[in-house]
């Protein structure tokens, strides 16, 4: 599966997240390793960590997410997969970074394991996300204090961190307003990572220059993605246009997503996407879908086929 036509690669849980997606022990992901050929991604939080310490959440009360998922949690599995990396010579992409331990271990092997930040990770900081959106701000791996989103911020910095995503997950409000644990982890992430990152460009925390390797040719040289991630001759001419001193506030009707709720709800920012071109074709323009869908599968250099 991970060689037909437009896969990107194979993702895999190793700490339980998303429904019953989870591959926990060391010789389940072994054989797993020893058959992939390209970069495999992976949730990194330790299984057997997170049951041992489930007795430590607090009904209702979301702060204790982060107690329960704790830093060790992250950093054990991170460890365990690059110790099998190196054993089986396969290359890894560790997923949502949420410890500046991870950022240091992952600082002197960057050989085999590439590593992704998300925007949540890099702006939100407990306690006080969650004493302010409760199970809004309930994620996995979770948002932590604030040294250890200073942490993150060192990964990219130094170039530790090698790309964003969004982890977008579109859980509605109603599915989120369960009583903690019940609820769901996931928040919408699409639609306000380059408003929130552009927020951060003019705050300098990161040149413009930096959050374009981190959203375009950083996953296409992971990825090794056909003719993306540059503005060259030949390329697909896919451009996000900007406006770097436009100031917005994002709010949750501005949402598109089914969810239709945002943890930046009220947020002013400073930098806002005005039109979206993909393969030279304006399919969005000052917030407005221009153009009927056309996608087609992202080609990728191992998939190519004649």
């Amino acid at each position: 599966l991970e060689r037909a036509p437009g896969c990107a690669g194979v993702k895999v849980f190793i700490g339980s997240s998303t429904g019953a997606l989870l591959v926990e022990d060391d010789e389940s992901l072994r054989r797993i390793f020893q058959v992939i050929r390209r970069r495999a991604a992976f949730h990194a939080e330790d299984e057997y960590r997170l049951n041992e310490r489930k007795p430590i959440r607090v009904e209702g009360d979301p702060r204790s997410h982060p107690v329960w998922r704790d830093e060790p949690a992250a950093l054990m599995a991170t460890q365990r997969l690059v110790n099998l990396a190196r054993e089986t010579g396969k290359r890894i992409h560790v997923l949502h970074i949420s410890t500046k331990q991870e950022i240091e271990y992952l600082r002197d092997h960057k050989d085999v394991a590439s590593c992704e930040a998300t925007p949540h990770h890099l702006t939100l900081v407990a306690p006080e996300c969650y004493e302010r959106l409760g199970t809004l701000a309930q994620m996995n791996p979770p948002v932590r204090s604030v040294d250890h989103r200073e942490g993150i911020w060192y990964g990219i910095e130094q170039g530790i961190i090698d790309v964003l995503g969004s982890d977008h997950a579109p859980h509605t409000l109603e599915e989120k307003a369960k009583t903690y644990p019940a609820s769901p982890s996931g928040m919408t992430g699409v639609q306000t990572l380059v408003p929130l990152m552009l927020d951060h460009v003019n705050a300098g925390r990161l040149s413009l220059a930096r959050f374009v390797d981190l959203t375009s040719a950083g996953p296409a040289r992971l990825y090794n993605i056909a003719c993306k991630g540059r503005i060259a001759a030949g390329y697909d001419a896919d451009f996000t246009v900007v406006d770097l001193k436009r100031s917005e506030t994002i709010t949750n009707k501005w949402v598109a997503s089914r969810a239709g709720w945002t943890p930046y709800d009220g947020m002013r920012v400073t930098g806002w996407p005005v039109g979206t071109f993909v393969r030279g074709k304006r399919v969005m323009w000052q917030g407005e879908v221009t153009t009927p869908s056309t996608g087609e599968p992202v080609r990728f250099l191992e998939t190519l086929k004649a």
